[in-house]
């Protein structure tokens, strides 16, 4: 969901001061390259990956969703 300018200036504001101050955990479902349809201009994206990929260990995950897993598991078989 796209944010505001305020809001992706708020947001920035906020990584540039735990920037090298602290551990932060970030998570998406998406890939870099379509973090700037979130954030209000490319630029903004470029400084905020360039301090969130700074001293980083990225994990990508693929696979089926937790919670589709967990509403399969739930549903009852049809009944006769």
């Amino acid at each position: 969901m796209p944010l505001s300018q305020s809001g992706s200036e708020l947001l920035f504001d906020i990584f540039s001061r735990c920037y090298e101050n602290g551990a932060t955990i970030v998570t998406s479902n998406l890939p870099f390259q379509e973090w700037t349809s979130v954030f209000a201009s490319e630029r903004f994206t470029g400084a905020l990956l360039d301090r969130i990929t700074h001293h980083v260990h990225i994990l990508e995950m693929n696979g089926e969703s937790y919670r589709l897993k967990q509403s399969r598991s739930r549903r009852r078989p049809p009944s006769e």
